[in-house]
């Protein structure tokens, strides 16, 4: 046999194994696009639709990372003064999951001033002056729980329904099962301010989720994604000519392997590169009015930063991003509680309010859910690190506060109450499995249904907990 003919013999098995792998491959991703497991393009769901009507389109989440003090600012409890500076009987601090402090630490009563808000009269701390006046938009729950007392699988808790690093977060999840309405933004956008979560990336990350899911972070300076601007000498054509080469590059590699990451990757090309003309016109805030940015606080200290991520938040969600997180940390006051409190109410309260009434007053709030609060809350025993120390309070899972606005929302009204001591919730107990279904069901989804195939098992947001909160509805 010729060198030519043993040429030929071998492109001709070399083309039938091309086909059968690429045979074998094309049956591979129809079967794994079928069980949403193949990476949409953006602005394309994984073939899901809600499960019924949608009360919400979008999501802010203020996450206000760190936990704040609930009985400072939205759970007054005056029954606090007859035992302040004493430690309590044993009897009433056994069950406390405490992370540093002992059960014979002295209580602390709060020194903040509450006021009866708005017609429905809630409560509200003097150090949340601009949120009082929007009392009848939010529902406050002061029975939150959570089954974990430290920072970061506290935060993993509230975002992804485990306190194990590695699974989806409440965003990806939305832009999974809902995908996203617009074609040149991330269907998930992370914005920060303060020092930063404890959680990290975990608190927005995709988890086993194709990664066109996780939350995209925009910085606050420069292009709001790194390298997102072309580098000098490069222009757009020919940027667009080394996409579709490395287009067909992937698409060849995929045929080859099934990568589902390969299709993520592809994806990912493709909408930073719509990016690069939406997103300077995103943060470009010249065509704001005056009034609107000094509403949020844009122009002034110590709210410009988290005013211009609440302004921001509106603006995307106003182009059709799915879910955007807000994260301010860090409101983990051990020490100088009133102090450290003041300064972060200081910072956010104005931008909050301010960005209730905007998305109100653009008739955006009837179809965009709204959700503050921490990973837990804090204690009524104070907290002293070190002599010398102005005290601060230790970290509380067994009843706390946050509060929701806006797409389904019942404004006006709390749900769930503490024990007179605010050791733990009472009455109407919200779990943080609780809040995610609840979350889901506004936004047209059911947590049961909601699930992703990993590891041999079907998973979801919830595990196998949670209940939709019906005194939250509207």
């Amino acid at each position: 046999m010729t060198m030519e003919m043993r040429q030929a013999v071998q492109t001709r098995r070399g083309f039938l194994d091309s086909c059968a792998a690429g045979i074998g491959t094309l049956g591979l991703a129809h079967l794994m696009r079928g069980e949403g497991l193949l990476a949409a393009t953006a602005g394309e769901s994984l073939g899901q639709k809600p499960h019924f009507a949608p009360r919400a389109k979008n999501l802010i989440f203020l996450f206000m990372a760190g936990a704040p003090s609930q009985m400072d600012l939205f759970d007054p409890k005056p029954g606090l003064q007859k035992w302040h500076g004493q430690p309590l009987p044993p009897s009433m601090t056994a069950e406390l999951k405490l992370a540093f402090i002992k059960p014979t630490a002295k209580v602390l009563a709060s020194p903040r001033e509450f006021s009866r808000c708005g017609q429905s009269g809630m409560e509200i701390s003097d150090y949340l002056p601009n949120l009082q006046r929007m009392a009848d938009d939010i529902c406050l729950v002061r029975s939150m729980q959570t089954d974990q007392v430290n920072h970061h699988p506290g935060q993993s808790m509230l975002m992804s329904g485990s306190p194990l690093v590695g699974r989806p977060t409440i965003g990806a999840w939305l832009t999974y099962g809902l995908g996203s309405e617009s074609q040149d933004l991330p269907g998930f956008v992370v914005l920060s301010s303060g020092r930063g979560a404890s959680g990290g990336s975990s608190n927005f990350s995709s988890g086993f989720l194709p990664s066109t899911h996780a939350g995209v972070p925009f910085r606050k300076v420069g292009d709001p994604i790194l390298y997102l601007s072309n580098p000098g000498g490069v222009s757009r054509d020919s940027q667009r000519l080394t996409l579709e080469t490395l287009k067909r590059l992937n698409e060849e590699n995929f045929q080859r392997t099934g990568d589902p990451q390969i299709a993520s990757r592809m994806s990912n090309y493709e909408l930073a590169f719509r990016m690069q003309a939406s997103a300077p016109e995103l943060i470009d805030l010249s065509g704001e009015s005056h009034a609107t940015k000094d509403s949020y606080g844009i122009d002034q200290e110590p709210t410009s930063a988290y005013g211009t991520n609440c302004l921001m938040a509106r603006r995307m969600v106003e182009r059709g991003v799915r879910v955007v997180m807000l994260i301010h940390a860090s409101w983990d006051d051990h020490t100088n509680l009133d102090k450290g409190l003041k300064k972060n109410c200081d910072i956010t309260d104005k931008p909050v309010a301010a960005l209730i009434k905007d998305l109100k007053q653009r008739g955006l709030l009837d179809e965009t859910l709204v959700v503050w609060g921490g990973e837990f809350g804090r204690t009524s025993l104070g907290q002293l690190k070190h002599v010398g120390d102005k005290v601060g309070r230790d970290h509380h899972p067994n009843g706390f506060s946050m509060w929701l606005a806006g797409g389904g929302i019942k404004g006006g009204q709390v749900i769930g109450s503490t024990d007179e001591l605010a050791l733990r919730a009472e009455h109407d107990p919200v779990h943080v499995h609780d809040l995610q279904a609840t979350v889901l069901h506004l936004m047209g989804l059911d947590h049961e249904r909601l699930t992703y195939r990993h590891m041999g098992r079907d998973f979801r947001l919830t595990d196998v907990f949670g209940h939709v909160v019906g005194k939250m509805l509207a």
